[in-house]
């Protein structure tokens, strides 16, 4: 059996030789040019404070959203994944994979088990990954591909609910307009195909060939309530001016 700290150089390496750094940010960020004195700062804080929750980060996947209601805003989406158990994953998302890449947003990722629990209009905020895994334009870069089909065969039946609050693909240089629901594609012929050549030629990787050798993962029947945009049911969130309320939610 491997110790904690072998799995975690072997998370380390996974995660150095994913095909980082090949995708740019997609805007600029206006501001002048870190001091010395703040770098000097970095440096230090790098050396002497813990960050365990980034730490648990074991899994990069790649792949494509689009905002709920608006199937013309598609965009990539770098995923770095945290697993917190067989049931429950968390997703930071950045716009590329380099050290300028902008926080885009977060993904919760649930089993189907979970999802079928949820109430009937909270579901209508989450989308399936079935297609997302069968057609090859998820991706978890850098990875075997026998680890990587494995991985898969554990997302194809799983939901994601995902809000954006960086629209970079807007070319906006701040987080600027409110958070968005985002959502995952679920037939062909949905998701632009220029922007699946792209991320392909970047990765060297084969989106048709990635079809291919997931023939064989059983495709999930969809729980539903999920991907309600398809129903007509779309949900977005907005800026009130109206405090919520929040009688009955605090501990």
């Amino acid at each position: 059996m491997k110790s904690k700290t072998g799995i975690s150089v072997l998370t380390s390496i996974l995660l150095v030789s994913c095909g980082g750094e090949n995708t740019g940010s997609n805007v600029q960020a206006p501001g002048a040019e870190k001091s010395t004195k703040t770098e000097l700062l970095e440096a230090g804080a790098n050396m002497l404070q813990d960050k365990t929750p980034l730490s648990k980060v074991s899994a990069y996947l790649d792949g494509f959203h689009f905002y709920n209601g608006n199937m013309e805003g598609q965009m990539e989406a770098h995923h770095y994944v945290t697993q917190l158990n067989e049931d429950v994953q968390q997703a930071i998302i950045y716009d590329g994979n380099g050290e300028n890449a902008k926080l885009m947003g977060v993904e919760y990722i649930i089993t189907e088990r979970l999802f079928k629990q949820l109430p009937e209009e909270e579901k209508k905020l989450w989308h399936s990954h079935h297609h997302e895994v069968k057609s090859g334009t998820l991706i978890a870069p850098g990875i075997p591909d026998v680890a990587e089909h494995e991985l898969m065969e554990k997302l194809v039946s799983t939901y994601g609910k995902t809000i954006h609050t960086w629209h970079t693909d807007r070319d906006l240089e701040l987080p600027m307009g409110g958070p968005q629901l985002m959502m995952g594609f679920t037939k062909d012929g949905q998701l632009k195909q220029e922007l699946v050549a792209e991320r392909d030629e970047r990765f060297n990787v084969s989106t048709a060939e990635k079809r291919k050798q997931r023939e064989d993962i059983p495709m999930p029947e969809v729980v539903p309530g999920a991907n309600a945009w398809e129903k007509g049911e779309v949900r977005q969130l907005i800026i009130s001016d109206k405090a919520p309320d929040l009688k009955g939610h605090g501990h």
